[in-house]
Order: C-alpha cells, then structure tokens, then sequence
C-alpha cells in the first residue's frame, strides 16, 4: 500500500504540490505555499473500490459492477427543461445580468469591494422574492438586528423573509430544513465554518468545503443559492479558484465608494449572456434600478471645453453615452505623469503615442491626465477615439463642437477600426440628441452594414441621411436624416473631422 503523503497547498488559490515551492504553479504568488495535513478520507484509510460483485479476471475483480444511480438515464429530448427555466426576482436590472432570473437549484457567488452595497442589493432582491415565496438570508458578519435596521431604512421587511446569524454550517443545513426557502443567500461565505473540516474560517479549506456543501444542498433541493464573497486588494474573488469553478454564475459588483453608480456585472454565466451589465443608483434607501443611465455619464457645459469628447460604449447590448475628459499640461517633472481614472492606462498610453507619431500631435514632455465622468470605467477598445480626440482637443486647445459623438479602435499604425454594433451606437448618439458622428470606414460587421440599410428602407424609405468619408464620397445611413455619420479612415482624419471641420 502506497504511502499518504500530507502534500502542499496555495493559500490563495488552493493550488496543490506533492512537494514545496516557493511559488505557486498557478497564481504565480510567492511564499503562499504551505504544508497541508492529510484529507479526512486519507486518514480514515479510505481507498477507491468497486461496487458490483465479483467478475473474472483476477486483480481488477470487482471493479466494474459499478453502484447505484440516482436517476436513470433519458434521451434529451424527453427531459423536461421547464424545471430549470429562471424566474425573475422582481429586480429588472439585476434579471437582465442573470439572463431571466434565479434558475432553480442554480448557486451564484456575488464579489465586490467592501461598502459597495452587495448586502444591500441582496437583502432588496430577497424581500422581493419573499413576496411569493420565504427567503431565507443567512448573515455571518452582523447581527440580526443591524440586518433589520438596513432592512427598516430601505424597506425590505416581508412576513415571508427569514433572518438567521449562523456561522456553523451544520446549523445552517438545519435551518434550511425547517424554512424549506425557496431562496437561499448566505452573506458571506468567508465567515462560515464546517466543525468537521480542518482550518479557520475564511481559509482556502474552509471556503472550498463549506462551498461544495451548499451546492450540493442547493442541486438536491433545486433551490436557487446566492453566496456573497470578498475581494482582494487587485479585485479578484478571494478564496481558492475552485471556487469558481464550482458555482454556476460569478457576478462583481461594482462602483466608486465616491460615486452613486453601481454596475452588476457577470464574469461567468452557465444560464445567460456574460456581457450584459445593469446599472443601480444607490442612495440613502436602498438601490434603485436606472434602465437609461446614459445621462449620468454626461458633464453639463454651457460652451464646448477643449479636452473633452462622447463617446458610445457597448455594455452587453445596451449602448451607454459617457464622456472622456482629458487635460494635458506643461510638466516639471524629469519623467511626465501618465495618470488615468475609469479607464485601461496601458490603452491610454498606447493611444497617446499613436497620436504624437501618425496623427502629427506633439505632446512632449507634457503631463497627461485621462478621466471618464460619472465613476464609469471603460475599457472597450471602442473608446480609443474618443480618447485621441479628447487629447488632441486638450493639446490645440480646440474645443469639440456640442453635438458631436466619436467612437473606434485605433491601431498602431494609425488606422481607425471598425467595431461591433455601430448602427446600435448610432442611434443611441441620435437619441440622446447628438447630430455627428465620427466612427470608422465600414460600419461595424458585414451582418450589422447588411441588415441596417435594409431596415431603413422598410420602415422609411424616404428618411436617410448623407454619410461623409474622411475622401468625400457620400454614403446613405439609415437614421432617420437626423444625424450625420461621418467616415474615416485614419486618425489622422479622425483629428480634422472633429477639430477642423
């Protein structure tokens, strides 16, 4: 009989070593390998078995007989999919992230920093569901009465909404036996422990057994679950990364402790879209959804500002209206500053010196500060534009004229690229009350230049607007000849369209 060996683990990431290193295999963090003790199963002498009865053949007998199944096995087209089809919690923004709604025996892991409201939107979204169906809230970090005061001041109180403050997991499994919820929302997974597993609350250990026990009450009893769990200092979800793995859906929930704006976004979804965001405001009594939160994207200005441009953002398939400022000055410094908020410094400073070397701008030894407005942060390759525009507006001191929307990837080589869902973006530049729009030669895919004129002229064929390219040819847009789309090709063209024209 082989030997057990004890091993090592990640205490980050849950990572495992028959032997010590000093860096982890998989998240590359040093000094966080340490000596793991023997599994429960290793110490109990626990060995893989067969199950059926003897079989001929010598050393592999009784392997192959196989045990008992829970259920048997159906052609797919006889399972009945409406078991597993989502129900809305009654939160319009937050059913739009989860593609429905809570999937039946589905277990989702919320993240986000500390104070951005994840208590808070969950204790909202569960006095919703407690309308029809109890709820049942387990809270580990405060006390029953702290979770009814935020309850009393955002009014979330139902008959059917049930508090517990548990940390024991056994008690937990309990209490869902006597409720029979049919929603389960543990706040946070960190604070609950298992009696009969080694470690300390919160540990990679503890974290990954209390999990796969929740799941497996959750998948046994079809009941949606709902874990809270912290962050690191870069973002990421704390505790191993089988953590993910074994949830069915990971949302971040975000947002500037400074700013009212709160984004739920879904970094994996086995049930819906993964791109889809929803918006919140967060105020004094609780969270209030904001099916158009273009406008808090915007600054108010009387007259055009140099170093400011609007661009239009593709969050899922909603089209977002935010503006990126920029301020570029005289600096005093041996190496210049290079400072960003809400957006992707690396594409800033790539955007920067694709400015200076193919559209001709000369910035120099000058501090350059780039911001968006409204907390929103932006990192679609579609901003590159705005961003170039907006410098470029900062350095001549030009304004952009009001009225006026630019988006596309810039490239390297000076280039302006098509991106996805330009006649979406147009339109929703047109709504918003925009009459120009700077965007790339082409239109976005050959489906989306398809389909749009094609539209057009079924619904009116009379309306269409001249389209202007960075040579002069006129195109036909399908928008209504409400705003005027203008082509280009390059940045450099880009630059005299938006300052010069």
């Amino acid at each position: 009989m082989a030997k057990s060996v004890a091993g090592y683990r990640c205490t980050e990431c849950g990572w495992q070593s028959l032997k010590w290193t000093g860096r982890c295999g998989e998240c590359q963090a040093w000094g966080t390998v340490e000596e793991a003790a023997p599994s429960r199963l290793v110490r109990a002498g626990i060995r893989a078995a067969g199950y059926g009865g003897n079989v001929a053949g010598g050393a592999g007998a009784g392997r192959l007989g196989g045990g008992p199944v829970s259920t048997p096995a159906v052609p797919i087209g006889k399972v009945d999919a409406a078991a597993a089809s989502a129900r809305p919690t009654g939160m319009d923004e937050l059913d739009r992230v989860l593609g429905g709604g809570l999937v039946p025996g589905a277990v989702l892991l919320l993240a986000g920093e500390p104070g951005v409201g994840k208590s808070t939107l969950l204790l909202e979204a569960g006095a919703l569901v407690a309308a029809s169906d109890p709820v049942l809230y387990v809270t580990g970090e405060e006390s029953a009465a702290q979770v009814r005061l935020r309850a009393d001041r955002i009014g979330a109180i139902s008959e059917n909404l049930y508090l517990a403050a548990e940390t024991d997991l056994d008690a937990i499994i309990a209490h869902i036996a006597a409720v029979e919820p049919r929603l389960l929302i543990i706040d946070s997974v960190q604070t609950i422990s298992a009696a009969t597993v080694d470690g300390v609350p919160g540990g990679v250990t503890q974290v990954r057994e209390v999990s796969a026990a929740l799941t497996a009450v959750a998948k046994e009893r079809a009941l949606p679950t709902i874990l809270v769990g912290h962050v690191t200092k870069d973002g990421s979800v704390a505790g191993p990364r089988t953590l993910e793995h074994l949830v069915d859906v990971v949302l971040q929930f975000e947002g500037d402790r400074h700013s009212r704006l709160r984004m739920v976004r879904a970094m994996k979804n086995r049930y819906g879209p993964t791109d889809e965001v929803g918006c919140f405001d967060l105020g004094e009594y609780g969270l209030i959804g904001l099916a158009d939160p273009s406008g808090l994207f915007l600054s108010r200005h009387h007259e055009p500002v140099p170093g400011t441009c609007v661009t239009v953002t593709l969050e899922g398939q909603r089209p977002l209206v935010a503006e990126v400022q920029a301020l570029v000055a005289a600096s005093y410094l041996d190496v210049p500053r290079r400072v960003t908020s809400g957006l992707d410094a690396s594409r800033v400073g790539m955007v920067l010196a694709v400015l200076e070397r193919r559209a001709g701008v000369k910035v120099g030894k000058a501090d350059v500060f780039a911001a968006t407005v409204g907390g929103v942060r932006l990192t679609e390759p579609s901003v590159d534009l705005a961003i170039a525009l907006a410098m470029a507006s900062s350095i001549s001191n030009l304004a952009i004229p009001q009225g006026v929307i630019a988006f596309g990837e810039v490239g390297l080589a000076g280039e302006v690229r098509p991106v996805a869902g330009t006649p979406r973006r147009v339109t929703e530049a047109e709504r918003m009350g925009f009459r120009r729009a700077i965007v790339p030669a082409g239109g976005g895919s050959p489906g989306e230049r398809k389909a749009a004129p094609g539209k057009a002229a079924k619904e009116a064929p009379a309306a269409s607007a001249s389209r202007r390219s960075s040579t002069g040819r006129t195109l036909k847009v399908a928008s209504g000849g409400a705003i005027e789309v203008v082509e280009v090709e390059d940045l450099h063209a880009a630059v005299q369209a938006a300052l010069l024209d």
